[in-house]
């Protein structure tokens, strides 16, 4: 009798170890032969990388010390995978369409386009740059690991965009840099500038090596007539699970003559955020991240207090909250992010803009995009 239990026992010991065998095999097949995953840097790249001051023992670090996981729970995984706790919207959220023409008629001012989640058209001295442009549907590198952007369609589709100068990334996560978009806009692209370690994903994805440049944090470029600088943030990067901060993330500030905008990527609340703004401010306008936060992440991600506080000493004059609305990235409810911000900013008396996804913001103008469109 006890022969044959150890006999069900060993089965059943090499049943689970072949279902894991199988799973690591798939695993590592996915990851190798899927474009998704990027690439790693080398030759110039790699020695950018090394000679960095914010490259230590193999991997970017912070400009203070910074913990990715602060307490973490393993109970919490399983909440990620249900929509409870108002985590999605319940209705279909309202949506400013776009037309071609719409970008043919050059406003006189700088105007901004949310196209939901942190990717944002910015039309400036007569430039086109798309920040961040994550418009796919899920925010992973497979539709079955992510969940779906609330919004069922884009504000315009990818084919209807104008050229674009430039295109900016913050950082290499999915919900910032994502493959399908970048190969559908590669073609209407100028310039990719990226900080330092992506450009090895964008020449894996067939973007020309002469189309992109890479910034450590306060190198700059002036290119027809804006300053574009890639400044400090306080996060972490990685596409897969063994090359975690191997490349840079920062936030951008674009200063012309006539205007200066910050965006501030993904960043948790920190020093870096009163050193740009002294600086580089003030600015006339600030895209700050307000939303995906939770206590176990509270050094790499903002809650909606700390998103105003943090546009109060970057210097912004107009601040509009990012990195919410379209996405299901956290614990929260949807709409946590912009109710506790619009509390915040009404009691700091900061002028706070709360654009619908296909929305613009024409800067210098009294009149911008405030309505409550959450509550109904």
């Amino acid at each position: 009798m006890i022969k044959k239990i150890v006999k069900i026992l060993k089965r059943i010991m090499i049943g689970i170890l072949s279902i894991f065998v199988v799973i690591t095999l798939v695993g590592v097949a996915f990851v190798n032969v899927s474009p998704q995953f990027g690439s790693d840097a080398k030759d110039v790249s790699l020695e950018r990388i090394r000679k960095s001051p914010n490259f230590l023992n193999g991997a970017f670090k912070n400009s203070e010390k910074t913990i990715q996981n602060t307490g973490f729970k393993w109970s919490t995984i399983p909440k990620f995978f249900t929509d409870g706790n108002n985590k999605t919207p319940s209705v279909e959220l309202p949506m400013e369409k776009l037309s071609k023409s719409y970008f043919e008629n050059e406003p006189k001012q700088p105007r901004i386009t949310w196209f939901g989640h942190s990717a944002a058209f910015v039309e400036m001295e007569g430039m086109n740059i798309f920040i961040d442009p994550m418009l796919g549907d899920v925010p992973a590198p497979h539709p079955l690991l992510g969940s779906k952007r609330f919004q069922k369609e884009l504000p315009i589709s990818i084919d209807s965009l104008p050229k674009i100068d430039v295109v900016l990334i913050s950082h290499d996560h999915y919900d910032h840099l994502d493959y399908g978009s970048v190969v559908k806009l590669k073609d209407k692209v100028g310039q990719f500038y990226v900080p330092l370690g992506i450009k090895a994903h964008l020449t894996s994805w067939g973007i020309d090596t002469t189309k992109i440049i890479e910034f450590d944090w306060w190198e700059s470029i002036n290119y027809k007539g804006i300053e574009f600088i890639s400044t400090p943030a306080r996060h972490f990067s990685g596409r897969g699970v063994t090359n975690r901060n191997s490349t840079l993330w920062c936030s951008w500030v674009l200063k012309s003559e006539n205007s200066s905008i910050f965006f501030s990527g993904d960043s948790g609340y920190g020093k870096h955020f009163k050193e740009i703004g002294d600086k580089y401010g003030p600015f006339d306008f600030a895209m700050m991240e307000c939303g995906q936060y939770n206590e176990q992440w509270s050094q790499i991600h903002m809650t909606p207090e700390e998103t105003i506080i943090a546009s109060i000493e970057v210097q912004s004059k107009l601040t509009m909250p990012i990195h919410w609305g379209s996405f299901k990235l956290a614990l929260h409810s949807w709409d946590d992010p912009i109710l506790r911000a619009s509390v915040k900013a009404k009691e700091l008396n900061i002028k706070f803009s709360t654009p619908k996804v296909g929305e613009s913001i024409v800067l210098n103008q009294e009149n911008f995009p405030n309505e409550s469109w959450w509550l109904n």
